[in-house]
């Protein structure tokens, strides 16, 4: 039998499925508005940024500083640094550097980093302003 007559559609893929017992996802796992999950990186930037927010109630010069994340230092010494101070140069302003692996590889957990991070940022303050760090935060060392 020969059939001229094309069928209506020969290759049409067939309607997908949620999977064979229906226990597939159903629909989105967080609405829109809440980010799924964030990386490594941007959590130690949010560290960064409000241990940096809670000096700047205390020191507004601290606005003028960059404060930047890096994940391992350039240069590679006997020890390695958990951040690091630049004071302003030509056409730059001073810097404030916090290396994210070596903070990270020093903690076991989000409260111990947090921990950490505020110290390292204090202690680059302080370095960079000249103080003492328990003059640049009171509860420096306390915590």
């Amino acid at each position: 039998m020969d059939s001229s007559a094309p069928s209506p559609h020969p290759f049409e893929p067939r309607p997908r499925h949620r999977d064979r017992h229906g226990r597939g996802m159903r629909g989105p796992v967080a609405p829109p508005q809440v980010p799924l999950s964030a990386s490594r990186g941007e959590v130690f930037r949010d560290l960064v940024q409000d241990s940096v927010e809670r000096l700047e109630r205390r020191w507004p010069q601290l606005t003028e500083v960059d404060f930047v994340v890096l994940d391992v230092p350039g240069d590679l010494e006997d020890t390695v640094p958990l951040g690091r101070a630049l004071p302003a140069g030509k056409g730059r302003p001073a810097q404030i550097v916090v290396y994210r692996r070596p903070v990270e590889i020093r903690t076991k957990s989000r409260d111990e980093r947090a921990l950490l991070v505020h110290e390292v940022v204090v202690e680059q303050v302080a370095e960079l302003l000249g103080l003492a760090p328990e003059s640049v935060d009171p509860r420096y060392g306390q915590e």
